[in-house]
This record gives structure tokens, C-alpha cells and sequence, in this order.
């Protein structure tokens, strides 16, 4: 019984042990050995730490760095100031079939992928496109209005990609809320603001942390949307990567820049997660 049970317990994590190892920590392990290296010949490698000194020491790596951090950052906010309400309507207000129809509205748009949407987008912004057209029509613009390529249009792209990942683990821990400790909020004197300040958002505060971190990654970690919304100047740090890997064939400083920008996300989370008082376990359980 003892080794059917221990033979049960490994068919059964086989599969995660296999995409964890395959797809996670060995090509982890293997860019990070290419990070490492440092071309001194046709075929020839040191072992240096000389592509991750370039990030400090070029200017313009750190500082597209930090815009896309705080880009990612913005775009977070903004998802979260969106959705909150949203995730609240869903999950507190709306009954029945109606709940059901409104978060099968906030689904439908990941029927499709990040491309399809992100040139949905393309041609509502363009000068050709419907808004610029609405725009003249309506008389507020006496030519085309190009929208596209630029920071709000990227912005606009960002949110709207992510919002899914901050609408689902707000309702999931929203739903958890009794309605009758709302009630009783309301009973004991507290108005709107109050009973949202005191009793809804500390209870949605492990969903708002985990909606958030998994926007940020994804903002942060987008390479789709910033280069067809933002434009070739949007200065996106996985545009970077990119351009080391595949215009410059620079493999060992393209994988420096990848460590980096998993190392520096990883400890903007963590900061994130010290500052909000919520721990990793809380904010995934």
C-alpha cells in the first residue's frame, strides 16, 4: 500500500516537477550561464560579470529601466482603480444571471490574443481610425487625429490587457465578505465611504496585493503592447532585450538584461509586499 501510495504521489506531481524543470529552472540555469559569459574571441568565453556592469554603467539601460517600472507601476493603478469597482459590482451588487453575464463580459475579450486585441486598438486610435473619426464628425477636430504612439495610448493598451488579472482575485476574495458584516457597518452608523474604508478594503487586501503583482509582472514583462501602442521610441526595457537577442545577436547581454529584470521586479514585489504588511503565502492563499 506504502509504495502504491508513493508511486500515486509521483504520477501525480510528475507533470508540474516536468514544466517547473523543462520550461522554468533549466533555461533559467542556462541564461543565466550565457549572462555570465563574456566574448573575448571567434567561439571563445571568459566568465565575467562585465554584461550586468553595463546595465549600471550606460545611462540610458537604467533609465528605460526605471520609465518602465513606473509605466508598470501607472498601469497597475490604474487597473486597480478600474476594476475595484467593478470586481465590487460583480461580486456584491449584481444576482444571478446578470452576475454571471457581467463577468462572462470581462472573459470574452481573452477569447482572442494580445495580438487580435492590441490591433483592435490600433484601428480605434489611428487617423483613420473610428475615435478620430468620431471626433471630426462631432466637430472637435477639423483634420485626422493620430492617437496611436504615445505614452496614453500605451497606457490605455496596458490596462486593458491586464484587467482580467485584477478583476478575478478581487471577486474570488470579495465574494468571501458576508454581506451581513456589511449590513452591520451600515447598522452601526457608517455611510458608503466608510464601510468601503473600514471593512471592504482590508478584507479585499490580499486580492488587491496578488492582483496587483501579477499586473506589474505582466506590464513590466510586455513586450506586445508597448512596442505596437508606444511606437519604436516608447523605450520599453524588453524592447532592449529583444533587440539584444535578435537585431544584435548579443546573447550574453541580452540574457544579463533578462536576469536583471527579473532581479529588480522580484525585489520592486518584494518591497511592495513589506510595505502593504500582506505576505506571499496570505496574498496566493
Amino acid at each position: 500500500m506504502r509504495a502504491g501510495s508513493k508511486l500515486g504521489f509521483i504520477l501525480l506531481f510528475s507533470p508540474l516537477i516536468l514544466w517547473l524543470g523543462l520550461l522554468i529552472i533549466i533555461p533559467h540555469i542556462d541564461m543565466f550561464l550565457i549572462s555570465i559569459r563574456e566574448r573575448v574571441g571567434v567561439g571563445k568565453y571568459d566568465t565575467s560579470l562585465a554584461n550586468y556592469l553595463t546595465f549600471f554603467r550606460e545611462p540610458l539601460y537604467m533609465l528605460t529601466f526605471a520609465r518602465t517600472a513606473l509605466m508598470s507601476v501607472l498601469a497597475t493603478a490604474l487597473t486597480l482603480v478600474i476594476g475595484f469597482p467593478v470586481a465590487f459590482y460583480i461580486a456584491k451588487i449584481a444576482k444571478g444571471r446578470l452576475q454571471s453575464a457581467l463577468f462572462l463580459l470581462c472573459l470574452v475579450p481573452f477569447w482572442v490574443s494580445e495580438l487580435v486585441r492590441t490591433f483592435g486598438w490600433m484601428i480605434l486610435l489611428r487617423e483613420t481610425g473610428v475615435f478620430s473619426s468620431l471626433l471630426q464628425w462631432a466637430g472637435l477636430a477639423d483634420q485626422p487625429v493620430e492617437m496611436l504612439y504615445n505614452d496614453v495610448s500605451m497606457m490605455v493598451g496596458l490596462v486593458y490587457t491586464s484587467m482580467l488579472f485584477m478583476v478575478v482575485p478581487l471577486i474570488t476574495t470579495m465574494e468571501s465578505l458576508d454581506d451581513s458584516v456589511i449590513e452591520a457597518g451600515y447598522d452601526l452608523g457608517g455611510n458608503g465611504i466608510s464601510v468601503m474604508r473600514e471593512i471592504v478594503i482590508p478584507h479585499a487586501m490580499p486580492g488587491i496585493v496578488s492582483g496587483s503583482i501579477v499586473v506589474f509582472m505582466l506590464s513590466l514583462g510586455n513586450y506586445l503592447t508597448p512596442t505596437m501602442l508606444g511606437g519604436k521610441d516608447s523605450l520599453w526595457f524588453t524592447e532592449l532585450i529583444y533587440s539584444q537577442f535578435i537585431v544584435r545577436f548579443n546573447w550574453e547581454l541580452g540574457a544579463a538584461f533578462g536576469f536583471m529584470l527579473l532581479l529588480l521586479s522580484s525585489i520592486i514585489v518584494w518591497g511592495t509586499l513589506k510595505l502593504s504588511g500582506q505576505t506571499l503565502e496570505k496574498t496566493m492563499g
